[in-house]
């Protein structure tokens, strides 16, 4: 709360210094403090509550999706945005969530809390009543030595050995064992949650929208506690009726939003402003990531108000397919790879609304000197630390990969796990003023990195690209994934 007081008391504060400044001010400094007021002042929760309530979970390929996406685009539109598209790409296969089943049989009879895991198959009409197996060990050879114990049942993962190694290590591994265990014999497959209270989450096994070949079900931690503990008494078979059904769609259609600010005098230069429009399906998104879509918005009602466009080009673009391995900001760098030189720098938000901190520049000290004196600039909103952190878990990554200076939002996280990709994840859980101090933040750092003399950074070569992928132990999982060659 003191945190939450603080920067309401320096909001307002900022409002009166950005509306009543006296004196000789740079245009650029009177630019980014109108951009700060305007969002500061605007319709940031007014927006985000239009885009959770009317069309909650937007599940990629689903027709709540696409109809966000029209939202988004007349959203664009109606800031005066003349240059606004449906940029479409295609993925594997169109998944919807139907209804889950799950019940032990034996040797005691319990509901259990179950939902399929994303872009999972269906049982047959009927489900599936038999027996169960935990394995945790999913190396192929394991897999094929146990054959005669998986024919026939259904397969519980002791994911608490199997991520022992290491959670990225391990999930290449279990991907690759799905089809091993169909192989085998196996029926079904059920991952235990990580969450306390059998509380599930939303989550799908792969990089490409591609069906898991068997099906798939992820289990409430109690109720796969009390499984595994019945399993330690080898002379009582533990018995499970599964039943899930989904709707698969094969090659589905999916549209990025993209919206364009032309540039005052360099337009065929341009930096990117993102987020992500997709969730998962339990919840509305607000946090993940109806949050970061509306500071997109917001961003591009304020610039496009101040009636001048900055001297290089901005985009905007809220992606589909995140949720699904970046599919959509993926596709967007393959289509638009003869155009990639002239990208001066990707801005991507996507931690939820959060307590301000700073940027993440993915591991480029480069990025760091070149953005500190701009960051000075955001100390009034808490906004001025840079972290030197990698990741590849959200839309800057295919411009990364690129060697495109990427900048991804940072903020305070500590209670954004308690949504993410739940059932909670409703408006009710997101700060206004945070919403809004951090879409501020994008805004301002957008507007002067879009108008500065000269390029923020350089773009870097592969062999540089791959050392900082190395260095943050992500180039193996990559690779394996197929979105970067060594």
């Amino acid at each position: 709360m003191k945190n939450n007081r603080s920067l309401s008391v320096l909001a307002i504060a900022l409002v009166v210094v950005f509306c009543c400044a006296a004196g000789p001010v740079p245009d650029v400094e009177q630019v980014t403090n109108r951009l700060a007021t305007s969002i500061l002042l605007g319709p940031s929760m007014k927006t985000l509550g239009e885009l959770t309530d009317q069309f909650g979970g937007r599940l990629t390929g689903s027709p709540a999706y696409q109809r966000a996406a029209e939202w988004a685009a007349e959203r664009f539109r109606s800031y005066g945005i003349q240059n606004v598209r449906l940029e479409a790409f295609t993925i594997a296969n169109g998944w919807e969530r139907g209804s889950a089943h799950g019940e032990l049989l034996s040797p005691v009879r319990r509901s259990l809390h179950v939902e399929s895991i994303g872009w999972g198959p269906s049982t047959p009409d009927g489900g599936i009543q038999a027996e169960v197996i935990q394995i945790s060990d999913v190396a192929p050879e394991a897999l094929k030595n146990s054959a005669d114990k998986i024919k026939g049942r259904i397969v519980l993962l002791d994911t608490a050995k199997i991520y022992a190694e290491g959670y990225r290590k391990a999930s290449g591994k279990l991907r690759k064992s799905y089809p091993v265990l169909k192989q085998e014999g196996a029926l079904a497959v059920i991952l235990p949650d990580r969450e306390s209270n059998n509380v599930i989450n939303a989550h799908s096994t792969g990089w490409h929208a591609e069906l898991t070949p068997l099906p798939l079900a992820q289990l409430g931690m109690e109720d796969a506690k009390l499984i595994a503990g019945l399993l330690d008494n080898p002379g009582t078979p533990v018995k499970l009726d599964l039943e899930l059904h989904n709707k698969t769609t094969g090659r589905t259609q999916v549209n990025n939003v993209i919206a364009e600010i032309r540039g005052s005098e360099h337009p065929e230069e341009w930096i990117l402003i993102g987020a992500h429009l997709d969730s998962w399906d339990f919840g509305t998104g607000a946090q993940d990531n109806g949050t970061g879509t509306v500071m997109v918005l917001e961003a591009a009602r304020a610039i496009a108000s101040l009636g001048q466009a900055p001297r290089r080009s901005i985009r905007f673009a809220l992606w589909g397919g995140e949720e699904e391995g970046l599919l959509g900001s993926y596709a967007y760098t393959q289509m638009h790879t003869s155009e990639l030189d002239k990208c001066i720098a990707v801005l991507n938000t996507d931690n939820g609304a959060g307590h301000p901190k700073g940027w993440k520049v993915e591991g480029r000290q480069d990025l760091v000197s070149a953005m500190t004196p701009l960051s000075e600039s955001l100390k009034e909103l808490s906004g001025d630390h840079l972290s030197m952190d990698t990741t590849y878990d959200t839309d800057h990554g295919p411009f990364m990969l690129h060697g495109i200076p990427s900048l991804d939002l940072e903020v305070d996280m500590s209670h954004y796990m308690e949504v993410h990709h739940k059932s909670s994840d409703t408006l009710d859980k997101v700060d206004p003023l945070f919403l809004r101090a951090d879409g501020a933040i994008v805004a301002v750092t957008a507007y002067q990195v879009a108008q500065a003399q000269k390029p923020l950074a350089s773009h870097i070569d592969h062999a540089a690209v791959g050392e900082i992928l190395k260095k943050a132990e992500l180039d193996e999982i990559l690779t394996d994934a197929g979105v970067w060659k060594p």
